[in-house]
């Protein structure tokens, strides 16, 4: 038996012993988090698959795991030999959760999952669903503490302080900022669950999570109080007396549930069901006046003051710097015959940021895909067993860096050998899509799924597309992927506005050969306003050279060629006063036009 079948018969057992028929497990935490700390990886130690996205479903004779396209080739992988089925969402004849158990159980079967760990919305959406096949759903269960042994415990590393001269606004300005956001919706008062919106309103930072520089916490904003719960070992003195000195009072991180159960009946609450869990949700007394939205912080954190946006724009500058480095050290390292794994270079690319100023760690785990592995959209070379990279094929390079001034997400696609045909025109039609996007031009109002047509419309005239979105919102050393807004074929009611980041990365994979994608980020500008109202376009910010070689000129527009040979021409003058005079040449031939 493995250590998976062995956790789940202990978890069958505790679904006996409570009259559970099904236990759903989630990949988020008490907080919604994408990424979580290691307490909340239930579902990762449940299963063995760790991916960032993905349900589990066990009955008492069965499991499943349900995820999308991003992770198909990695969770058939990591799956093997577990018991466990894999459901991949979004084909053809694959049931939902809800389906799946419909055809498992009968009317008056128990579902259960751990409501701390779901949003509201989302546990509601469910309950509703299985109601309808006379299935209960308990949101009270959280099985995994009585199964989960060794389980580790909240984190308490000490949080610190995102000073002004990074952040633009001090804590008490956020603050305000948020309550008269609120007054203007009729609500006096709202519930922080999310960690990068605590973060951001009382500009803290942490150590709690792989990635995202965040600390576990809860918040509540009312017209006279902000109040932060936390564990009291992760403040030190010097963090308490500046949150006090802006009006932060700090309380243990468990009251969060009493608190919110003795609010009072004068207390109007904005709640984004999306962003709340369904056990705080569950807290509110009936007498306090409930006012559905979108959260507050979510909307303002989205926009980018003038200093932070001045400050990521020094920062894109450190990156490029940094990846012309590595790139340059690699291309020379392969052609001396040296070779290198996959790993080796998530290493080594995270060393050249390193060494720049105000660098935190990576912002998310680099995805170095050689060949065939560039097809798996969200791969993580492992330690041991990964490709070695050589002078031949195409390798997908998709990376990040978290620095104290900003936050970047980039890909960038290198040809290693002459590339055949095939690749050059996959790249150059993916290359199109990322332009079109670049060079949009839109009217006020606009949201992000009006815009994914730009960048896949070169690809769907040769009956080419890709399953992930073309761009998601990133955070300002904060959470690499933040909402609300985003660029996908799925709608979303978020206008795109002035001050936005965004990422812009379609993408092409063929399963066993390569992948290709290529990924800047942009911010949302103001471009002229016409007796037809404001325009908005799109500054790219990310600086890095894009690899000529891959690239089918008679397959571009003279509008795209244009913006191809400036975008290149700008990493050359911006980089190279940074560079030596060995690596500026470097750069050089690496950005001359087509």
């Amino acid at each position: 038996m493995s250590v998976i079948t062995e956790r789940l018969a202990l978890l069958r057992q505790e679904m006996k012993a409570r009259n559970i028929s099904a236990y759903i497990i989630t990949s988020s935490d008490a907080h919604l988090s994408e990424y979580t700390p290691l307490r909340w990886q239930g579902r990762s130690w449940i299963s063995g698959f760790n991916g960032s996205a993905g349900t589990v479903v066990v009955t008492l004779d069965k499991a499943g795991l349900w995820t999308d396209s991003r992770y198909f080739l990695q969770a058939t992988t990591q799956l093997e030999g577990s018991t466990i089925d894999l459901f991949k969402m979004g084909v053809p004849g694959v049931p939902s959760i809800e389906a799946f158990l419909s055809s498992e159980l009968k009317a008056g079967d128990v579902v259960a999952a751990d409501g701390a760990c779901l949003s509201a919305q989302e546990a509601d959406d469910t309950k509703r669903k299985l109601a309808v096949y006379g299935i209960e759903y308990h949101l009270c269960q959280d099985l995994l503490e009585a199964v989960w042994r060794d389980r580790p415990s909240i984190p308490d590393k000490p949080i610190f302080l995102h000073p002004e001269e990074y952040a633009g606004r001090t804590s008490s300005q956020r603050i305000q900022e948020v309550r008269d956001r609120l007054k203007g919706q009729g609500a006096n008062a709202t519930i922080i669950t999310m960690v990068d919106e605590l973060a951001w309103v009382f500009n803290i930072r942490g150590y709690d999570v792989s990635y995202n520089p965040v600390a576990m916490g809860f918040g509540y904003i009312g017209e006279k109080e902000a109040i932060l719960f936390i564990l009291p070992e992760k403040v030190t003195p010097e963090v308490r007396d500046e949150l006090t000195k802006n009006g932060i009072c700090i309380k243990p991180y468990t009251e969060i549930d009493s608190f919110i159960k003795s609010l009072p009946s004068d207390i109007r609450l904005l709640i984004d069901t999306k962003r709340i869990t369904h056990r705080l949700f569950s807290q509110i007394p009936d007498h306090c006046r409930k006012i559905f939205g979108v959260s507050v912080l979510t909307q303002l954190k989205a926009i980018k003051n003038d200093t932070e946006l001045s400050n990521l724009r020094q920062v894109m500058a450190r990156d490029g710097v940094a990846l012309t480095r590595f790139f340059k050290w690699l291309e020379e390292a392969l052609h001396r015959g040296e070779t290198y794994t996959e790993h080796e270079l998530d290493i080594y690319l995270n060393g050249y940021r390193a060494k720049g100023k105000n660098f935190y760690g990576d912002s998310f785990a680099t995805i170095c895909g050689y060949k065939g592995n560039g097809a798996i959209v969200h791969y993580r070379a492992p330690e041991k067993g990964c490709a070695t990279v050589r002078s031949e094929g195409i390798l997908l390079l998709d990376s990040g860096g978290q620095y104290l001034d900003g936050t970047t997400d980039i890909t960038r696609t290198i040809a290693l050998s002459t590339p055949d045909d095939e690749v050059r025109t996959d790249y150059t039609l993916v290359l199109k899509g990322h332009i079109q996007i670049a060079l949009a031009k839109y009217p006020e109002g606009t949201r992000g799924s009006q815009l994914d047509i730009l960048a896949r419309k070169a690809l769907w005239d040769r009956g080419l597309n890709y399953g992930h979105g073309t761009g998601h919102g990133v955070g300002y050393f904060l959470n690499v992927h933040e909402g609300p807004q985003n660029i996908r074929t799925e709608v979303n009611p978020t206008e795109l506005e002035i001050g936005m980041i965004t990422s812009n990365e379609p993408g092409i994979y063929r399963s066993g050969k390569y992948g290709i994608r290529i990924e800047n980020l942009v911010v949302t500008e103001f471009r002229e306003e016409t007796e037809f109202g404001r325009f908005f376009g799109f500054e790219t910010v990310t600086l890095c050279f894009l690899d000529n070689t891959l690239v089918k000129k008679e397959l571009l527009t003279s509008e795209e060629i244009t913006w191809y040979n400036a975008y290149q021409e700008r990493v050359y003058q911006t980089l190279s006063p940074d560079l030596s005079s060995e690596e500026s040449a470097w750069l050089r031939s690496k950005t001359l036009p087509l």
